[in-house]
């Protein structure tokens, strides 16, 4: 059972994660938060799996509740919920190590997805906010986007053919056990690879390797949603 916290200043907010998440069987909310400080203790309280924070919160904001948690309680993985406006707050944690982002817009079997794979040990960027990642990078001094989606290329194209099909997978939000199994390979396996993908793009964590991954264009096809009209 995966167990879990919402934080969020918003009670429509936390009633409508909570909704989605006990569709979920393996999913339980142990606790809810209406502000960062709130969230921290209840963590502290709790030791959820996966602590559910919104970026905006008073007294204590998202991300500074997360640098907390990772100090306090490491076990506990963080998934940030943000919206399309919040993009400066997305870069920030994700220079901070976070290893989520969802927009709370989106649809909600991402934030089943979300959870499930931060519990996992994965690292999990919504289609919608890398996307918003890779665009506010070219926007804001970082590199016109062409440019930056040709460095990319250039970063992906020094792994091994191996590591370009670990590193498309990570893209596309899997955990290391999920990406085992589509490769039939064992999960220290995985591991390794990862560890590699990490060195060979010069990034800290798995987050910023999937936001790599969608400048490069390698995210797995199979995980793309499919559009919609």
């Amino acid at each position: 059972m995966i167990r879990v916290l919402i934080a969020d200043d918003e009670a429509m907010i936390r009633a409508g994660v909570r909704a989605v998440l006990c569709t979920d069987p393996g999913i339980e909310v142990v606790a809810e938060a209406a502000d960062g400080h709130e969230a921290v203790e209840s963590v502290l309280r709790h030791r959820p799996d996966v602590a559910v924070l919104d970026i905006r919160m008073p007294r204590l904001g998202g991300i500074a509740a997360a640098a907390e948690i990772r100090a306090a309680a490491p076990e506990t993985g963080v998934l940030m919920l943000t919206t399309f406006g919040e993009d400066d707050y997305i870069l920030r944690a994700l220079g901070g190590g976070a290893v989520g982002f969802l927009i709370k817009s989106g649809e909600p079997e991402e934030l089943i997805a979300g959870v499930r794979a931060v519990a996992d040990g994965a690292a999990y960027l919504s289609p919608q906010v890398a996307a918003r990642v890779v665009a506010h990078l070219a926007a804001s001094g970082a590199g016109d986007l062409a440019s930056r989606r040709s460095a990319a290329r250039e970063r992906v194209d020094a792994l091994t053919a191996r590591e370009r099909e670990v590193l498309s997978h990570l893209g596309a939000g899997l955990s290391n056990a999920q990406i085992a199994r589509r490769l039939h390979v064992v999960e220290g396996t995985v591991k390794a690879h990862v560890s590699a993908v990490l060195a060979g793009l010069g990034v800290e964590n798995r987050a910023a390797a999937a936001v790599v991954a969608h400048e490069a264009g390698v995210v797995a096809p199979s995980a793309r949603p499919a559009a919609r009209g």
